[in-house]
């Protein structure tokens, strides 16, 4: 299956995205310190149920540049629609972390370019986050051990079942933070407020599916949190046992089943 990373040139530089397989669009949008292939384990499943699936970079992460001056949710969006228009939408939207605000601000500002929304462990707002975490991101900013806190607390995210390759895809995200201009644009996203996509929430129309790990150490509450995310956009809300902030990448067998049914109500074949 061929994942050969293509371009798409926006000003300020080149966001990197990958398509495969034919069928109804689907673009998977990563969160804030990751990489594209966090949705690997899905991209694989959605193509063999007769998916056309695109996953894409932010800004700065993976094979993206560092040139851009923004990384926040809106400048996320934009890339976000700018795809979808040059790949022939609509498309339903697959948005982890903060992929999801960025996936939610697009729904509201082009509803009839995106189809449907399913959001894993979705930051849509600005949620308050515990002592531990904000340590963690503190010392994620300084330099000369920043990549290594970042990658620990990455780590971290996965409380559960844990993927064969995850070292794999942090060797992934260290060399994505190596490359020139990749620890800058790394902390550059960290300062997004998530408040743009809050603002837009009860203007989204397309459907919605949430799904959250029970054990996601992201939120005080993740039940909660998802079903108010939920219930903000007319969805439904979905649980992980045991998983953390990407349920996607820990628990495929459960995540994919789920995203795959709520595509063949949203996005059927034809």
């Amino acid at each position: 299956m061929n994942f050969a990373t293509e371009y798409l040139a926006r000003p300020g530089g080149r966001v990197a995205y990958d398509v495969a397989g034919a069928g109804p669009l689907v673009v998977c949008v990563p969160g804030m310190g990751d990489v594209r292939a966090v949705f690997r384990f899905l991209r694989t499943a959605l193509v063999d149920a007769g998916y056309r699936v695109a996953t894409m970079d932010l800004r700065g992460h993976g094979d993206s540049d560092t040139t851009f001056t923004d990384y926040d949710d809106v400048a996320a969006g934009g890339d976000l629609l700018a795809l979808i228009e040059h790949l022939g939408g609509p498309a339903v939207v697959v948005g982890n972390s903060m992929g999801a605000a960025a996936s939610v601000w697009a729904a509201a500002e082009a509803p009839d370019a995106i189809a449907g929304l399913a959001l894993v462990g979705p930051f849509v707002r600005d949620v308050p986050t515990s002592a531990l975490i904000r340590i963690a991101m503190r010392l994620a900013l300084l330099r000369p051990w920043g990549r290594t806190a970042w990658l620990t607390y990455h780590r971290r995210s996965y409380p559960g079942t844990r993927p064969a390759d995850l070292a794999e895809h942090e060797d992934a995200i260290r060399a994505s933070l190596a490359r020139p201009g990749g620890w800058r644009a790394f902390v550059a996203t960290t300062h997004t407020s998530h408040a743009p996509a809050e603002a837009r929430l009860d203007a989204v129309k397309a459907p919605a599916l949430v799904i959250m790990g029970q054990a996601d150490a992201d939120f005080p509450d993740p039940a909660g949190e998802a079903t108010l995310i939920a219930g903000r956009l007319g969805g439904r809300a979905v649980m992980v046992p045991g998983a953390g902030h990407y349920p996607q990448a820990e628990r495929p067998d459960l995540v994919n089943p789920e995203v795959i049914e709520f595509l063949a109500e949203v996005a059927p074949h034809a």
